[in-house]
């Protein structure tokens, strides 16, 4: 198996070990991700993490801007078998179509459910109880293929989209790993995707991240976990932008509050009324600063002067 020729198609650090696992195990003759990007305020232009790795292992690498034009350098590198996973462009037919094993993607949830390129977020904020790892045959729609496997794990009421995102990206290199002999030995029979049950994980928006605290505490709650790291939610606070990373459900309910008042003051957090009940801000980040766990801003303030504002 080590003849046949792959192309590994991806981009951010959620693909580097599904890559990883590839180069192992097989001939990877070629790696294709997104351009490099300008990054922070300086402005430095950075490889995505799948190309550092592709350099690391001495394997080329292409960076087409529009790859439904730019795909004739791909073609010449005649793969066997491509294997996406977040590559972030729509694959063209022409490649779709070429290889002898086909063009497959491992895909973080599990399919029909959660089509589109935020499934880890939109899993926790829409409160799905578990998710998993999809992979599938490429067609020219999006995450639309035929299902070649899956494997699932139960989503906890402590994760957040860091510790889902790091899970499901070892789960997506081993299941590739555990499936990939029997495709290349032809044993596979694919399953379609039953179009009844879709459901879809479009890219987060800024106004996705914008707290509303008409909302119920679970809605809260899991905004805030599936947010966290990146690319975080937020409120105003005295007009100013503030990211709340880390919060946690309280039980309290003041009818005399205004929804998203703060009401209370803990030793970890501040509680902020909601809808149906109180949510209780544990880690912030306040304009212009670096994240902070709320115990160790209320060091810096009188904590009391925050009762009575409101989160926007």
């Amino acid at each position: 198996m080590k003849k046949v020729k792959i192309v590994f198609m991806g981009t951010p650090i959620f693909s580097v070990p599904v890559l990883e696992g590839l180069i192992e195990n097989y001939h990877v003759v070629g790696v294709v991700t997104q351009p490099d990007k300008e990054v922070g305020r300086k402005k430095i232009l950075t490889p995505s993490p799948v190309k550092e790795l592709a350099l690391k292992n001495n394997i080329p690498v292409l960076q087409p801007a529009k790859i439904r034009t730019d795909y004739q350098d791909i073609l010449a590198l005649k793969p066997d078998l491509i294997v996406t996973c977040a590559y972030g462009q729509m694959i063209p037919s022409a490649i779709l179509e070429y290889p002898k094993y086909g063009c497959i993607n491992v895909h973080a949830s599990l399919l029909p459910k959660l089509r589109g390129g935020a499934p880890i977020h939109k899993a926790i904020i829409d409160g799905y109880m578990k998710t998993g790892i999809t992979i599938m045959y490429m067609i020219d729609r999006m995450d639309a293929g035929d299902i070649i496997s899956q494997e699932e794990t139960l989503i906890t009421h402590e994760d957040t989209e860091g510790t889902l995102h790091d899970r499901l990206s070892l789960m997506g290199k081993n299941l590739l790993l555990k499936t990939l002999p029997d495709l290349l030995e032809g044993k596979i029979q694919a399953t379609a995707q039953d179009e009844s049950e879709v459901t879809y994980a479009y890219n987060i928006t800024r106004e996705e991240e914008h707290l509303d605290f008409h909302k119920t505490t679970l809605e809260l709650y899991n905004q805030i976990r599936g947010l966290n790291p990146t690319p975080g939610s937020f409120a105003l606070l005295d007009g100013k932008i503030i990211k709340i990373y880390a919060a946690s459900m309280s039980d309290s309910f003041y009818t005399e509050r205004a929804d998203g008042e703060i009401s209370r003051i803990y030793k970890d957090g501040f509680g902020v009324s909601t809808k149906d009940g109180e949510l209780i801000i544990t880690e912030i980040q306040p304009e212009g600063k670096k994240p902070i766990l709320v115990k160790d801003y209320f060091n810096g303030i009188n904590p009391e002067t925050l009762l009575g504002k409101i989160l926007k």
